[in-house]
């Protein structure tokens, strides 16, 4: 008895197979091999056409079969992650009418910010627990304003992973999670934000049924079948956006627990049973995947947009003939703090646990006579790691306490240095796992079909590579240099706001 997950993302689709009883890893498989394309048609407009996951995950599950072969037959299940925020727009015959806006599109932030003063900010903050922002809702409302020849022929707008499971199962459906990230869930009655669609004047009908994350969506249609390789009829039981879903792939599913990632963007999401928000919406809170009226549990989400990118930036222009190992051995023969040397790690747009500000990257302190490339790169991570740690300390202002962090090895977790860095420099520990966002919907999948008694039973293939522990005599030498590093921030900060006064 199989699982089978799909984790739809911006930049590919991957695809798991796991055994249920065992719950461990029988095949995976990526495409494309490369990034996928985005379509920039105008500055900071990013859209995908949704054709395109639905090719890869055709793609993926083609892999899946000529690896696992026979093993397709006895798939019970099927789970999907999801790029959270990107809004999909399709007619009454299910043909998309325009390229998804996806999530790092940023053309709605003004249509968000006149929705939140219609509504007003204090209401949007009780009962939203975010304000309208860059999210799927402000998106909508910028094609019915921008675009009047195509929002009357709407029949459903939903979420990448909606269109996916639409394509599978031939239904329109979407989930609270989902309605949440794309601010359209009302937290304190419980339902759509009414509010948000009259503000936006978007016709209630525009909004699929809503089911359960854990619960069957539907079911494989003939055609999708024969296109996958895979027997038709077989369930749809989970969906989710990437984060709430990489908290899942974790058995991040109790208040207390923490998941945190470190790819091109860097993402701490902590998930607790009471309602709480950040009063400058700076970090974000959303129904976690195992939220119940009676039994809530919510997912606050931070976010960094350059982590790994700005890596990935010094490696390409700095080091040029230097690996990420040979990058990782060079910073470890410099002491903590760098010789002084402070990176802020801000050059992938505007922040949210900013303000929206976009502060740009910033390296202070520099000195031509006691720095070198390796001081660059340790100065580097430990930005990385601070700017993290000053969006925890957001969280922590919520109410919202970390005990531990788990995080998936991968990315930047890869460095036993970043790792060592960020347990020391906020004072946690962090356990590493085997897993990524396929397997975790495959996971979840199971959970949704009743595979699994209760969700725990989800997790015994679930493998820790690691425990990271802080090491006592650094934390403190830590805290000083952090503390040094965010009085930086917080100057250069002021002076940005006061330029757009």
């Amino acid at each position: 008895m199989y699982l089978l997950g799909f984790d739809i993302g911006s930049s590919s689709v991957k695809a798991s197979l796991i055994d249920a009883e065992s719950g461990l890893l029988v095949a995976q498989a990526m495409s494309p091999k490369v990034e996928l394309g985005m379509i920039v048609k105008n500055p900071g407009w990013a859209e995908q056409e949704p054709s395109s996951w639905w090719l890869h995950v055709v793609k993926t599950s083609q892999e899946i079969k000529n690896q696992a072969g026979d093993k397709l037959k006895d798939v019970k299940a099927i789970g999907i992650a999801y790029q959270m925020h990107g809004l999909v727009i399709v007619d009454k015959d299910q043909n998309v009418l325009r390229p998804s806006i996806i999530w790092c599109d940023s053309r709605a932030v003004q249509t968000g910010e006149m929705t939140a003063l219609e509504i007003g900010k204090e209401k949007c903050l009780k009962h939203l627990l975010n304000l309208p922002g860059n999210f799927t809702a402000s998106k909508l409302k910028w094609v019915r304003e921008n675009e009047p020849y195509i929002f009357p022929r709407i029949k459903y707008a939903m979420l990448p992973g909606d269109y996916i499971a639409m394509k599978m199962t031939g239904t329109v459906t979407t989930t609270p999670t989902g309605l949440s990230e794309g601010i359209l869930w009302d937290f304190t009655q419980d339902e759509i934000a009414q509010m948000v669609l009259e503000a936006s004047n978007i016709p209630r009908e525009l909004i699929p049924d809503v089911v359960p994350v854990f619960s069957i969506h539907g079911t494989l249609t003939r055609n999708s079948a024969e296109e996958l390789g895979l027997p038709h009829g077989i369930p749809i039981s989970y969906r989710a956006g990437d984060q709430p879903n990489n908290a899942l792939s974790l058995n991040c599913i109790a208040a207390g627990d923490v998941a945190a990632t470190a790819g091109t963007s860097g993402v701490v999401y902590t998930v607790s049973d009471s309602i709480s928000c950040d009063m400058l919406s700076r970090v974000n809170t959303f129904l976690h995947v195992n939220h119940e009226k009676n039994n809530p549990r919510y997912g606050t989400l931070m976010c960094v947009n350059g982590t790994g990118i700005q890596y990935s930036w010094l490696k390409h222009n700095v080091t040029t003939t230097m690996d990420y190992n040979e990058m990782d051995n060079a910073s470890m023969t410099v002491e903590p703090g760098s010789a002084g040397l402070f990176t802020f790690p801000y050059g992938n747009g505007a922040e949210r646990t900013l303000e929206n500000v976009d502060l740009g990257s910033m390296v202070q302190h520099l000195n031509f006579n006691i720095h070198k490339k390796e001081h660059i790169l340790r100065s580097a991570q430990e930005g990385i790691v601070f700017a993290l740690k000053y969006g925890l300390e957001i969280i922590g202002e919520m109410g919202i306490r970390i005990n531990k962090v788990k995080a998936g090895n991968a990315n930047m977790f890869l460095s036993p240095l970043f790792g060592q860095i960020f347990a020391n420099v906020c004072a946690k520990q962090v356990e590493l796992y085997n897993t990524d966002g396929s397997q975790g919907a495959a996971r979840g999948a199971g959970i949704g079909a009743g595979i699994y008694k209760k969700p725990e039973d989800a997790f015994s293939g679930l493998d820790k590579v690691a425990t990271i522990d802080p090491e006592e005599k650094l934390i403190k030498r830590y805290e000083e240099i952090y503390t040094k590093w965010r009085k930086i921030l917080l100057y250069r900060l002021e002076i940005e706001k006061r330029k757009g006064e």
